[in-house]
C-alpha cells in the first residue's frame, strides 16, 4: 500500500467520522471542525519530509545536503517504503503532545 492509498483510506475514514459526528451532535459546525482537525492531523503525519527530519534534531535548521540520487529515484523509493518514520524519543514526545492536546480540545468541543 503506497502513500496515495494510505492517504485515500485516511480521507475515507475521516469522512465517516465527520458524518457520524454531524449526525450524533446534529451540528454542521461541529462536523466542519471535525473535518478541519482531521485534515490537519492527516497532513501532519503523511506530508512531512521524513528524510529531512531523520537527521539529528540539532541539524534541522541547516540545509540538507544534496544527494546524488535523482528526484524520481527518491520518489520511487518512498513509494515502496511508506513508513520511513523512525520513532525517535524527541519526535514521539513532540507528536504525542501536539496530537494529544488537539484531540483533547476537539473532544471537549464536540462533547459540549
Amino acid at each position: 500500500m503506497g502513500r496515495d492509498e494510505l492517504l485515500r483510506r485516511s480521507l475515507v475514514a475521516l469522512a465517516a467520522v465527520v458524518v457520524v459526528t454531524g449526525v450524533v451532535t446534529a451540528s454542521v459546525w461541529k462536523a466542519a471542525v471535525t473535518y478541519g482537525f482531521g485534515i490537519l492531523a492527516i497532513a501532519g503525519v503523511l506530508l512531512p519530509d521524513w528524510e529531512f527530519f531523520d537527521r539529528d534534531y540539532s541539524q534541522w535548521l541547516t540545509p540538507m545536503p544534496a544527494s546524488r540520487r535523482t528526484a524520481a529515484a527518491a520518489a520511487a523509493d518512498r513509494e515502496h517504503d511508506v513508513w520511513k518514520f523512525k520513532p525517535y524519543p524527541l519526535r514521539m514526545a513532540m507528536l504525542t503532545t501536539i496530537y494529544g492536546f488537539g484531540l483533547y480540545k476537539w473532544w471537549m468541543y464536540v462533547s459540549s
